[in-house]
């Protein structure tokens, strides 16, 4: 799986701008796939037959896209103006490597050298949108060959194994859910499987709320990729989750309350069976199952989280004995029936 998630990771896929992902992943899965089909905006749904039928319509789901940047305006001199696509944290900006649009253009997010600063701007973080991409044109014209306003940037490709048994790069966030999904589908399932691989998830769940829309699943389970807080500085109240301590389950996050009992089931099944499994102990952040949510069928939703250190940044880092402990936890609820409330269960 990690050679895929290197690919996955390294590929080129800000919100709005997921073809490349999406393209890794058909040809990662059209061979094991039952059948798969790409909707009106881009989204990938999978299904994959398993032995048997299941009592209630199951989904996982994971998106592609990124954050990145988006091209505002060129000014005279070539340097491009910028304004985030999806939450960047603005400390994490300057002077960092991207590429830019459908030429991968390199270049180099810029400000003003803290030498040249009057003192009133000092010690300042300058916010996106005052920031450019620097690529070392000398006008407009010549930058404009290059790529135009509306086009999007990202980090560099930039995965590398770190550390303790960790890997780091831009968009394990969630290119991670990608990568497992795409796994599952390569073996054998117990029961009748959906797989979704979404759109926008970054800009605000539009792709996930056209697959709630279209399928119409009894349970969803968003595979996602959530700070871990375990880092210098932060007191353990606010530690969110820990790298090493496995799967991630959310009671409550800025999007989405879970069902209290679901949860607990599935942390009960996991200590059951010898997966590593812990609760997030912080109302924060967001995903696609908010957009789960939203259809009148009354879809069970469940977030199962792999904890990631500085996420939306160029160097987020996983723990790979998490990765596992996930892909193991997926596929014991692909490969059982569990209680979803108001169903029998094994």
């Amino acid at each position: 799986m990690l050679t895929l998630l290197e690919k996955l990771c390294n590929a080129f896929g800000p919100s709005g701008y997921e073809d490349e992902v999406r393209a890794i992943i058909i040809d990662e899965i059209k061979d094991y796939a039952t059948s798969y089909r790409v909707d009106a905006v881009g989204n990938l749904i999978v299904f994959k037959k398993g032995r048997k039928v299941p009592s209630y319509k199951r989904l996982f789901s994971a998106h592609m896209d990124e954050v990145g940047f988006m091209i505002t305006h060129i000014d005279k001199d070539g340097y491009a103006c910028i304004d985030s696509v999806g939450g960047i944290d603005r400390r994490v900006v300057a002077g960092r490597r991207v590429i830019v649009g459908d030429k991968r253009v390199n270049g180099v997010i810029a400000a003003k050298p803290i030498h040249l600063q009057p003192a009133a701007e000092r010690g300042i973080c300058i916010p996106v949108e005052k920031s450019y991409i620097d690529v070392c044109t000398n006008s407009a014209e010549e930058t404009e060959k290059l790529f135009g306003i509306g086009d999007l940037a990202s980090f560099v490709p930039n995965f590398e194994l770190f550390g303790d048994g960790r890997v780091k790069s831009k968009a394990i966030d969630d290119r991670f859910g990608c990568a497992v999904l795409a796994d599952m589908i390569k073996t054998d399932l117990e029961y009748d499987t959906y797989f979704a691989f979404c759109i926008c998830e970054e800009t605000g769940c539009r792709g996930a709320l056209g697959v709630a829309f279209s399928e119409k699943a009894d349970f969803v389970c968003v595979v996602e990729a959530t700070t871990a807080g375990d880092i210098h500085g932060a007191p353990k109240s606010q530690y969110g989750c820990i790298q090493g301590e496995g799967a991630v389950i959310s009671f409550m996050d800025g999007g989405t309350v879970y069902d209290k009992e679901l949860v607990r089931r599935v942390m009960t099944l996991a200590e059951e069976n010898g997966i590593k499994a812990q609760l997030k102990n912080l109302a924060v952040g967001g995903n696609d199952a908010q957009a789960y949510q939203k259809v009148p069928c009354a879809t069970k939703v469940l977030a199962v989280s792999a904890p990631a250190r500085y996420i939306h940044s160029p160097a987020a880092t996983a723990k790979i004995s998490d990765l596992e402990d996930i892909r193991a936890l997926l596929l014991f609820l692909a490969n059982n029936e569990i209680n979803i409330g108001g169903q029998t269960n094994a």
